[in-house]
Formats: structure tokens, C-alpha cells, sequence
């Protein structure tokens, strides 16, 4: 099949550059093998009738892109403003310029009460990943991300040091039959969840659609960097656990809200940008007004994504823990990319997005990971206001996942790995540990914002493979 062209899906009525993405990517990856006007033909039809092929596992990601694209809005033009309040950025030496931008771009919109860049910043769309910005009334879609809820989860367990070198095999085999990674698929055995009777499910026409997609869902991870891992843990003294210092086996994971999240993304993303113009270069920043019913209808979907994807972490934590006759200890977790109602230092309410950022409230507990070999820390927030309470969601990217694919090879990815005695499971080169930014700098750069309570060593690492 030669490969599809912009050109030829506008002809067909493709005309929105998300949708062209997410075409061409399904395409050039599950139909390779068909001809090239058969698939014409079929995404004509797709257009055409989308509500047909919602339920498709592949299209359906197509189909929604088009349904409600036809409602009248009524829309409001908006000029940008020199900047509208307080920025401060931390770790600045180490944060590429276009992130910079990005932030001082989202810093000029006239809702905008305040922003904060985290040390592990890069940029993202709309606004960039290691962003925190808080805003009068609105929320931002872009500003919360795809993957609503993307989230990480700390089981520690009753188990030493040891364990995992003494049950590798066993640790390898769990991880291989119970965590599924990908795009699109699920576990091969049901799973059960409160939050798949939320009567939230029946709030919106798109909620009722994505219901039956979650439960398929359910306790699976994404792609990219998503990750389930075991490997051991030190917790320092006077940690906010009340667990005795010293080092226990410990299983870590990253993944957000699959399908469920990245629908409600995408609807939502296309509502606010036609319901608010915004100058070309700040598009991707359309928000939508708290007090609208699309408005109220992101929020409420948001939350039920953030809930879905806690509620992933519960089933894979549990099968897992089930599957290897453990007992959890303590489990900590934090969201990384939503948006809360909070009060600012100056007492004034504000809608916080934080995107790729932990929450970090005085005494508030977190996970800031690194790669596949390097250090995950423990983390208690220290609730600084300059910060909006908030720190690094990780160690963020130092290369894009093209150039780390055209800077690392599969067999020098295996002497990085062993020399760190880490096994993977799956995994590909995009994310190899060089692609990332030194956890530690990132670490040293927001001692003001957190204190380390405690640090994780990934032993067997479960990822996609690409």
C-alpha cells in the first residue's frame, strides 16, 4: 500500500489535522496490506455514517472525531494580553527554550492567574509537559492532556531486598500474564471495578459510548512510557508511613486512562477550540468556560477518566500482589496530568492544570520516576506557593522519541540494561534511559518543593513494545 497523503483525506473531507493524525497512524499500522482505494472508500464511509463504527475497536477512534463536529457553536474571539500574572520556573538551565515559550505563550491568556515550569519540562501541545497553570473560571484541555489521569501507583511490599533476585522467574511470568500494553486490547480475563457502575457512565451521549471500551480496558496500560515494574525501595527515617526504615521489595507503575480519557480529550479539545478563537499560534489553549455546559461536561467527564485510571492501577496492583501471594504494606499514588479546583495563596479560586506535574500540598505524598535504570523517588510535597504546589512528574525528556530512536540501537540498549542489572520486558529504544533528562539534577532542582522520603530501583521492567 503506498502511503495516504494530507491531501487526499481533505479531498475525502479529512479536514481537521488531528484527525489526518490519527488516520494516518491507524492506517499505516493495522491496513498496511490494503489497497489504497479501498481505504478511501472505507474512511469515506466512516465520514459519512460515523456513528456505525464507534463501537469498532480501531475506527471507532476515527468515527468519534466526527460526531457532534457538526453542532452550531456559538463562539467568542479572544486577544492574548502582554502576560497575566506571575511565572516562576525552576530548574531553568536544564529546560529547552520552545518549552519556555510554550509556557510564557499560556502565561498571556486573559484567564490566566498564575503558572509555574517544572525542572523536568519539555514541550508538549498547548501547554507543556513539567506545566502548571492556574486560570480564573476556565479549564484547558491541552492544559490537563490526552491522557487524562495519567497517573503513577507505589505498592510496597511485605518482602526484603532479596526477593525479587530469589522469585525472578515467578516476578517475570506475572508480569508477562498479568499487565497487557498497547494501544488498543485489554486483559484476556474479566476484571471488576467499582467505577465501571458510575452512574457518571450516563451523564453524556460520548460517556454511554465509552463505557463498554473501559470495561474491555480495565487494568491494562498504555504505550510510550507507561511502565510496571518491581524492584526494591528504601524508605528513609521519619518517612510519613510509619514503616521501619530500611529496603523492601516494591512494584511501581505508570499508565492513565486508556481509550476512556483520550476520547473525552479529544471531544472536548475540538468543542473549546470552536467555542473559543484564539490567536493561530495559542489554538491549542481554547478553554472552556466552568459555567457552560460543555464545561461542566469536561469536568465531570475528567473526573470519572482520573477515576478510571486509579482504578487500572487497583486492578493491576491487585493482580499482581494476588498472583505472587504477597501483602501490600502501604500504597502511595498521585495523578500527573489534570486540572483541580484549588485556592490560590491570595485566597482567590482557580481551576490549577498541572501536565506532566505532581501534586506536591504540604505533606502531600508522590512519585517522581526516572527511566527504566535509573532512580524513582518518594516524595512528600513541601506546599510552596510560587509552585502551586506542585513538582516534577518525572525526569522528563531530553530527546524527542525520533531521536532517540536514530541515537540508540537495540543491542546498545542491552548493555545499558545490564550493566544496571534491570531485565525488560518489552520495551523499544524511544525509551531508552539516555532519552531522559539525570533524575538526580532534577531531584537536586526542586529541593525547595519536595523532600525525598524514599528511593525506588527498578529490578524487571514491564513496557509496550514498539
Amino acid at each position: 500500500m503506498s502511503n495516504l497523503k494530507t491531501k487526499e483525506l481533505s479531498k475525502i473531507g479529512y479536514t481537521n489535522d488531528q484527525t489526518r493524525s490519527l488516520v494516518i497512524n491507524i492506517i499505516s499500522k493495522h491496513f498496511k496490506h490494503t489497497a489504497k482505494a479501498d481505504i478511501l472508500a472505507l474512511l469515506s464511509k466512516i465520514k459519512d455514517k460515523p456513528e456505525a463504527y464507534l463501537q469498532d475497536e480501531l475506527l471507532g477512534r476515527i468515527a468519534g472525531t466526527f460526531i457532534d463536529q457538526e453542532a452550531e457553536c456559538n463562539f467568542q474571539s479572544f486577544e492574548l494580553l502582554e502576560q497575566t500574572g506571575q511565572l516562576k520556573i525552576y530548574g531553568g538551565r536544564e529546560i529547552e527554550h520552545a518549552a519556555k515559550k510554550q509556557m510564557e505563550l499560556a502565561m498571556s491568556l486573559p484567564v490566566t492567574i498564575q503558572g509555574a515550569l517544572m525542572p523536568d519540562a519539555h514541550m508538549g501541545y498547548g501547554l507543556p509537559i513539567g506545566g502548571v497553570l492556574a486560570t480564573r473560571n476556565a479549564v484547558i484541555p491541552h492544559a490537563v492532556g490526552v491522557d487524562i489521569g495519567c497517573r503513577m501507583a507505589l505498592s510496597i511490599l511485605d518482602e526484603g531486598e532479596y526477593y525479587i533476585k530469589r522469585y525472578a522467574h515467578q516476578v517475570k511470568t506475572a508480569l508477562k500474564e498479568f499487565t497487557h500494553f498497547g494501544m488498543e486490547g485489554g486483559l484476556e480475563f474479566a476484571q471488576e471495578h467499582a467505577v465501571l457502575d458510575s452512574p457518571v457512565f450516563q451523564a453524556t451521549d460520548l460517556l454511554k459510548k465509552l463505557q463498554s471500551k473501559a470495561a474491555r480496558q480495565l487494568g491494562s496500560s498504555g504505550s510510550g512510557n507507561h511502565f510496571v515494574e518491581m524492584g526494591v525501595i528504601e524508605l528513609y527515617e521519619n518517612n510519613s508511613l510509619q514503616l521501619k526504615p530500611g529496603k523492601y521489595s516494591a512494584l511501581l507503575s505508570h499508565s492513565g486512562s486508556r481509550g476512556l480519557g483520550a476520547s473525552v480529550a479529544q471531544h472536548y479539545t475540538r468543542i473549546a477550540m470552536d467555542a473559543c478563537k484564539l490567536p493561530r499560534s495559542a489554538q491549542q489553549l481554547a478553554w472552556l468556560d466552568m459555567d457552560s455546559e460543555a464545561g461542566q461536561e469536561y469536568w465531570l467527564s475528567m473526573n470519572l477518566a482520573g477515576d478510571y485510571a486509579k482504578a487500572c492501577h487497583d486492578r493491576i496492583h491487585a493482580n499482581l500482589v494476588k498472583a505472587l501471594g504477597l501483602q501490600k504494606l502501604a500504597t502511595i499514588e498521585n495523578h500527573h496530568n489534570f486540572a483541580w479546583k484549588d485556592t490560590l495563596a491570595d485566597g482567590t479560586e482557580a481551576i490549577v492544570h498541572r501536565k506532566g506535574a505532581t501534586p506536591a500540598h504540604a505533606g502531600e505524598m508522590g512519585i517522581i520516576p526516572g527511566s527504566m535504570t535509573t532512580a524513582a523517588y518518594l516524595v512528600a510535597g513541601k506546599g510552596v506557593k510560587d509552585a502551586l504546589y506542585s513538582a516534577s512528574h518525572g525526569a522528563g525528556r531530553a530527546m524527542s522519541r525520533q531521536r532517540a530512536r536514530e541515537n540508540m540501537t537495540a543491542s546498545a540498549l542491552k548493555k545499558i540494561l545490564s550493566q544496571a542489572n534491570v531485565t525488560l520486558i518489552g520495551g523499544s529504544v524511544e525509551e531508552n534511559p539516555l532519552a531522559y533528562k539525570d533524575i538526580e539534577k532534577v531531584i537536586a532542582a526542586q529541593t525547595a518543593l519536595v523532600e525525598t522520603q524514599g528511593r525506588f530501583m527498578p529490578c524487571i521492567v514491564r513496557m509496550n513494545k514498539e
